[in-house]
């Protein structure tokens, strides 16, 4: 664990998160600077800079972590698809986006900035309608 990384307290619990998938290995929360309504990160418990850092069963199991979880966005938004984004550059923390979608959203094919900040209980309703979906 590295203690300057934010991602890494939040899978220590050191700070909170709008959780909707845990296991042994890895978190899956909230963005609190959506794409859209239900961004959802994935990320190993486990410090790695990137997703290709990681060994071959940590990468597996996020990836299994991810499919859940983009199973469990697309019951509870009834989305058409789920965008999934690597990226990294701002935490040093291994980590996959995913964005519920749908045709008619009107979004770009590549969303990559935030929509308006959503407020706490609307974080907490998005947080229990995922939850309650598996």
């Amino acid at each position: 664990m590295d203690m300057d990384c934010i991602f890494c307290r939040i899978a220590n619990k050191q700070l909170p998160s709008y959780t909707v998938y845990e296991d042994d290995t890895t978190l899956a929360f909230l963005d609190i600077f959506p794409f859209v309504k239900g961004h959802t990160l994935v990320i190993p418990k486990k410090h790695f800079r990137w997703v290709w850092d990681m060994q071959s069963e940590d990468y597996h199991h996020l990836m299994v972590s991810v499919k859940k979880v983009a199973g469990l966005l697309k019951k509870s938004f009834q989305t058409d698809y789920v965008q999934i984004l690597v990226m990294g550059q701002q935490i040093s923390h291994a980590h996959v986006h995913l964005l519920p979608r749908t045709k008619e959203d009107g979004l770009p094919e590549m969303v990559n900035s935030p929509i308006a900040t959503l407020s706490k209980e609307e974080m907490l309703s998005i947080q229990n309608r995922i939850r309650n979906s598996s």
